[in-house]
């Protein structure tokens, strides 16, 4: 879609509140109508997009983030269903992360989720199961991670299980994440791939992930994923250590073609559980709050987990679920407290026990030390 064009994409629409999404010189712009239009949940859900650059504008689809179903789309209408439901109080789990494998070939620092050693998978029967029945539940993203969600040999078929219900994505390192398995998870209906980066310098990402090669794997994975016509994210946990790298991360994104930059705040949790003083402080949550907003007009688009965090509280347990390759559930990835496996129960009574999480909706992560 060229700069100058513009198209109205329609976001939501019932008797109380019209959405329409455009793109007019590059920007995303949203118009909103109707009763429940001044609702400061709805405008704050508005304000998350307006004015800044899409994620990818395409002839016939918008996709807004990485993160979010594109639109037209009955995964989109889903979505946007269940965000009206929450806010009466009805809870439903969009975004669930399945850890199909602990197997990874990288020791990552900060990893939420080390390896046992026990090489625990998710068999594909198990996994197929699981993602009907959280389908079932409304859920709009699958997010297929590890481990190393890459070296899974069944990750093809298992992507294929996710309907137009929803929109799947894979976290990955890049190890194992090959051409021809990217051109097959393409074809098998992958939305996405987050590849996670810890720092713009190749040494200094190399040495938080515990071998030397990473960072050049995931640069590959990056070309791998754009070549079979993938949206790519570049995932950043944030660290007192690289938030000097802000401008450094955006400029490799916009170099490497990435159609988004999303940074998530590290915190005390895997194999750092142990560590206080983690969290970013005040000044480094202005500097990155400062940053994000002068860059909202320029790609590639960023998204920023503590800003969403500040505006909407934690998701935990409240729209995100995580299960583990134990089948064991979390609230979320970096709250390692289990509610309830996989192959005792239905996940669907998991999730209503989980209704009694005591963080939902928290301004600030728990698990930040």
């Amino acid at each position: 879609m060229s700069l100058g064009s513009s198209r109205s994409y329609l976001l939501y629409r019932n008797p109380l509140l019209k959405a329409e999404a455009s793109v007019q010189e590059g920007r995303v712009k949203v118009d909103i109508a109707g009763p429940l239009a001044h609702l400061p949940l709805i405008k704050s859900s508005m304000e998350m997009f307006e004015g800044q650059v899409a994620a990818h504008a395409g002839q016939e689809r918008l996709s807004l983030s990485t993160w979010i179903p594109p639109l037209p789309g009955r995964a989109f209408d889903r979505l946007a269903n269940s965000r009206m439901r929450a806010m009466l109080g009805l809870r439903t789990p969009d975004q669930v992360t399945i850890s199909i494998t602990e197997e990874c070939p990288n020791r990552c620092a900060h990893c939420a989720l080390p390896n046992s050693g026990n090489k625990l998978r998710l068999s594909p029967p198990t996994v197929r199961d699981l993602i009907s029945q959280i389908l079932e539940m409304g859920t709009t993203l699958v997010i297929f991670d590890g481990g190393e969600p890459a070296l899974y040999p069944e990750l093809p078929e298992l992507v294929r299980c996710v309907d137009d219900r929803a929109i799947s994505t894979l976290f990955t390192s890049g190890a194992g994440f090959t051409a021809p398995l990217a051109k097959r998870l393409k074809e098998a209906g992958l939305y996405a791939v987050n590849v996670s980066l810890d720092s713009p310098v190749a040494e200094e990402h190399d040495a938080m992930r515990g071998r030397e090669g990473v960072f050049r794997e995931a640069m590959q994975a990056v070309d791998n994923a754009l070549q079979a016509g993938l949206l790519v994210d570049l995932y950043v946990v944030l660290r007192r250590e690289n938030i000097c790298h802000l401008q450094a991360f955006h400029d490799l994104a916009r170099r490497v073609g990435a159609h988004e930059l999303t940074f998530f705040e590290v915190v005390s949790t895997g194999r750092w559980s142990d560590r206080v003083g983690l969290a970013l402080t005040p000044g480094d949550h202005a500097l990155l709050a400062d940053f994000v907003l002068s860059r909202r007009a320029r790609a590639p688009r960023i998204f920023s987990v503590p800003d969403a965090y500040k505006r909407f509280g934690c998701f935990a347990a409240r729209s995100w679920m995580h299960v583990t390759p134990a089948g064991e559930v979390y609230p979320c990835s970096c709250y390692p407290e289990s509610w309830g496996n996989i192959l005792l129960e239905p996940v669907k009574k998991i999730w209503q026990r989980m209704g009694r999480f005591p963080y939902q909706g928290s301004k600030i992560c728990p698990m930040r030390k």
